[in-house]
């Protein structure tokens, strides 16, 4: 009973916010369908939004991923579902295909949209060997110009953008201090709303990017603290990199005489739980459901001598927000689709085409 409620809480902290907006957009949106066809989602990000794209020899295939849905390993980094399937769902659509499973399912199997995230990448390119933001554009645009969608398929689409804070961390890898932080996220805004131009510019009617998570929150970080306290210092960079991207997405939004682009609040579903009307304690909170046991170990590697798992602290998921280091579990998921991508009733608006 006492995860349910920890549960409707975080969903309830993430609604009130403008039930009456939300109503509007939802009546037209939860049908899935519109004159000008069925809702389209397509997905640029990291492992937040990354549904597949990796091979199988990835870690989003192995255990402990996938526990919690669908039973088993199946490409996502999250015990369960991530923010695209809630997204997905709430649409009233099936999650988008990952982009490197186009070729092995059937035309009708497009009709959702499609996912180009990969986990661990970035707006730039990162440590990890991936399609980075541009590169993910590159695949979509490709498509388009094979006919893959229409049109009238981009005039009922949303575009979901979640990524940044991979970018962060390869800078502080690269760099090993926050000075000159600034002046990177001046350069990394910069470069997302070029990309998030790139995608309006295929005809994608609306855009929803997410703010940056509290990356001093993250086990990766709390782990210094014995994961009792967040890093006040990462914090502030992540507030520092939302203050910057709402800034631009009004001016976008200015400059182009419509709301198309929207802001997903990721930093405030991870903090509301912190609050003092949160009612969580920092250890529970903070702590990841699963790390390694050692420092040459990651949560869910297999011993090589008796094929037993190396991996501890797999504790309930629904009182966790963090998975495995810097990936989410289920439960945050869950919470974050009610956010403000849907509190616009321009969402999805008539068409002048």
């Amino acid at each position: 009973m006492e995860k349910q409620v920890h549960f409707i809480h975080f969903l309830f902290a993430l609604f009130c916010f403008s039930y009456t907006k939300f109503s509007v957009a939802a009546e037209g949106l939860v049908n899935g369908r519109r004159e000008n066809g069925s809702v389209k989602l397509f997905v640029f990000g990291d492992s937040y939004a990354d549904t597949g794209n990796w091979e199988k020899f990835a870690a989003s295939w192995k255990e402990p991923y996938g526990f919690t849905f669908p039973g088993k390993p199946a490409g996502r980094f999250s015990d369960g579902r991530v923010l695209t399937d809630y997204i997905a769902s709430f649409l009233g659509i099936q999650s988008p295909v990952p982009y490197t499973w186009r070729k092995t399912v059937e035309k009708s199997g497009l009709q959702s949209g499609m996912n180009f995230a990969f986990g661990g990448t970035g707006v730039f390119d990162t440590f990890i060997n991936a399609p980075n933001m541009s590169t993910q554009i590159d695949f979509f645009q490709q498509l388009l110009e094979e006919k893959a969608y229409t049109k009238q398929d981009l005039n009922s689409s949303i575009a979901l953008v979640s990524l940044a804070g991979n970018d962060y961390t390869t800078y502080i890898q690269r760099n090993g201090k926050l000075q000159g932080l600034p002046a990177f996220t001046t350069s990394l805004i910069s470069q997302l709303s070029a990309s998030l131009k790139r995608i309006h510019g295929f005809g994608v009617r609306k855009i929803a990017v997410t703010t940056l998570q509290p990356l001093g929150c993250l086990p990766i970080s709390t782990a210094f603290s014995s994961y009792e306290n967040c890093s006040e210092s990462w914090n502030a960079a992540s507030r520092f990199h939302n203050q910057k991207l709402q800034q631009e997405i009004q001016r976008m939004n200015k400059e182009s005489r419509e709301n198309i682009y929207e802001t997903l609040d990721l930093y405030t579903a991870f903090m509301s739980k912190l609050s003092p009307a949160g009612n969580m304690k920092p250890s529970s909170f903070l702590m990841p459901c699963c790390v390694g046991m050692a420092s040459d170990y990651s949560c869910g590697n297999i011993d090589k001598n008796g094929g037993k798992e190396v991996c501890g602290v797999r504790k309930a998921r629904s009182v966790h927000l963090l998975g495995y280091g810097t990936s989410s579990t289920e439960w945050l998921g869950s919470g974050l689709f009610v956010s403000k991508i849907f509190t616009s009733s321009t969402l999805l608006g008539s068409s002048d085409d």
